[in-house]
């Protein structure tokens, strides 16, 4: 395997150090530089809570078994921190800075012109952002075909999915490059458009929202509901898409579903889309008519099934929820 890349992030708060955790893990030289002027003494102990609390996030995964603590020392060596004021060192030599600054256009816009006055020519730029398109931060770099999206989930250093999020300025080989890295790191990279939310933030606000509104209506306790996804949600979506199981089940039963819930609440909010008003008048209802969100028709279906109940069956013995039989009727 050739030489890992250098990776640098602008940034040196909770994202930044869990991307670092993450790519010092992964064999690669991790730069935090601060976005902040400091004095020396404030730099010092930023410095010193960065790399205190990386390193004991090492412990405390390797602490349950995912890997031996004596590469603590290793990984760690290949972490530094440097100031603001030494920020060309800090990203010279660096293919990639993610930036991960507080989500204010001004300090973006500040840690954009950062990278463009010190980042080499050829590397590429990533914000972290959560809720800014990609779009509307293109145009504050002055190199838009090295830039683009990767907004990473907390804890950086445990969640595999990164989206990523191109504009149209981008060149094609920044998104496959950034791409081939973190699937080499063992990350989950996908792609989507510039969409406010993008694809995880966008769902999980709406069932977030949906559980506090269910705490408010009294319709159950917070611990009741928190169950409900915990081993309803979670084990169920752990191992089937939320597209996958709408074709299992049926595009049928959630339309009829929906539109129960949107009379029953007089809420628009539970309607139907409309692509799944279409897949019903298409006849693509999923997996018992061979297509729906996706295409079954060449599959063995009954084979699929049987790997999706292992999928499934692993998923509850993980969680220690398996049982015997019981096989004594007293």
């Amino acid at each position: 395997m050739g030489t890992r890349p250098a990776i640098a992030c602008i940034g040196a708060g909770r994202m930044g150090r869990g991307i670092a955790h993450s790519v010092a893990y992964a064999g690669h030289r991790a730069v935090l530089v601060d976005a902040k002027s400091r004095s020396e003494d404030e730099f010092a102990r930023l410095s010193q809570e960065a790399l205190a609390e990386i390193r004991g996030g090492l412990a405390s995964v390797a602490a349950l078994g995912a890997f031996d603590a004596s590469a603590i020392a290793a990984i760690m060596a290949r972490i530094s921190v440097c100031s603001l004021d030494d920020a060309e060192r800090g990203l010279a030599g660096c293919e990639i800075v993610f930036e991960a600054v507080p989500e204010v256009l001004d300090a973006k816009r500040d840690a954009f012109a950062l990278f463009d006055a010190h980042a080499d020519d050829g590397a590429i730029l990533a914000s972290t952002t959560s809720t800014i398109l990609s779009t509307d931060l293109s145009g504050f770099t002055k190199r838009p075909q090295n830039f683009l999206n990767a907004h990473w989930l907390n804890p950086a250093f445990l969640m595999p999915l990164v989206e990523l999020s191109p504009t149209d300025a981008t060149d094609p080989q920044t998104l496959a490059r950034l791409r081939g890295l973190l699937e080499a790191m063992g990350k989950v990279p996908i792609v989507c458009k510039a969409s406010p939310g993008y694809i995880v933030p966008r769902i999980q606000a709406l069932a977030m929202n949906e559980a506090a509104r269910l705490v408010e209506e009294g319709v159950a306790s917070a611990e009741d509901i928190d169950k409900a996804v915990t081993y309803g949600f979670g084990l169920r979506f752990g191992v089937l898409g939320l597209l996958e199981f709408i074709d299992w089940g049926g595009g049928d039963i959630l339309y009829y579903a929906s539109n129960y819930l949107r009379d029953a609440f007089d809420d628009d909010r539970f309607k139907a889309p409309e692509v799944i008003s279409q897949n019903m008048k298409e006849g693509r209802i999923g997996l018992k008519t061979g297509s729906g969100f996706f295409d079954y028709s060449k599959m063995d279906v009954e084979a699929y099934r049987q790997r999706r109940m292992a999928d499934f069956l692993r998923a509850l013995d993980g969680a220690g929820m398996t049982r015997g039989p019981v096989l004594d009727d007293q």
